[in-house]
């Protein structure tokens, strides 16, 4: 597996959305950030936010897309392309319906699963095989409630578990980071 050279967390710009369901990879972001030491700046050329760090010795980028949710495959593009990451060393961090809050999962590729978030990316990337970090939000209980129950804030219970389940993903990271993604998944999985 090859080393992750771009760790992305997907979410929407703006005060509004900061607390909100839906940008709980920008949470995971902010909080790779505070663990490793590194600080994000707005950079224009890849629009969004974006930083450097040392992850155990594995030299990685970060980003959080300062294009709302259903463009964000035009900031990873763009800074992939800069860069020449391949989209396998690229890991999305987004939040997931079809997982309770507090449940994590790694894979890598398949579809959007009606995400909107990676639907754009697939299409920017021209690629599937990125890693997702897919942290569990929960579903509302029918798909017509999906829009406003992402755009709102989850519970005080269900937000500490969704940052039990950010605590897991950055356990694992050095693993994900080195390209070991079998022992990374074993470790969040068995949790």
């Amino acid at each position: 597996m090859p080393a992750v050279q771009l760790i992305v967390g997907l979410g929407n710009p703006g005060p509004q959305y900061e607390s909100t369901r839906h940008n709980a990879g920008f949470w995971f972001v902010d909080a790779v950030g505070r663990r490793f030491g590194c600080d994000l700046r707005p950079e224009a050329r890849f629009h969004g936010e974006a930083g450097r760090c040392r992850i155990d010795g594995g030299d990685c980028r970060l980003l959080k897309p300062g294009t709302f949710m259903n463009r964000s495959g035009q900031a990873v593009a763009a800074l992939a392309r800069f860069f020449r990451i391949p989209a396998e060393a690229i890991l999305v961090v987004h939040d997931e319906l079809d997982l309770p809050p507090g449940e994590v999962k790694l894979k890598r590729g398949g579809g959007h699963g009606g995400h909107n978030g990676l639907r754009d990316l697939i299409a920017h990337l021209g690629s599937r095989d990125f890693l997702r970090l897919r942290l569990g939000i929960g579903h509302p209980g029918h798909r017509d409630q999906v829009v406003d129950y992402v755009l709102h804030r989850p519970s005080q219970a269900e937000r500490q578990a969704i940052e039990q389940a950010i605590e897991a993903g950055l356990e694992v990271l050095p693993e994900v980071v080195a390209g070991e993604l079998e022992r990374a998944m074993h470790r969040l999985h068995s949790r």
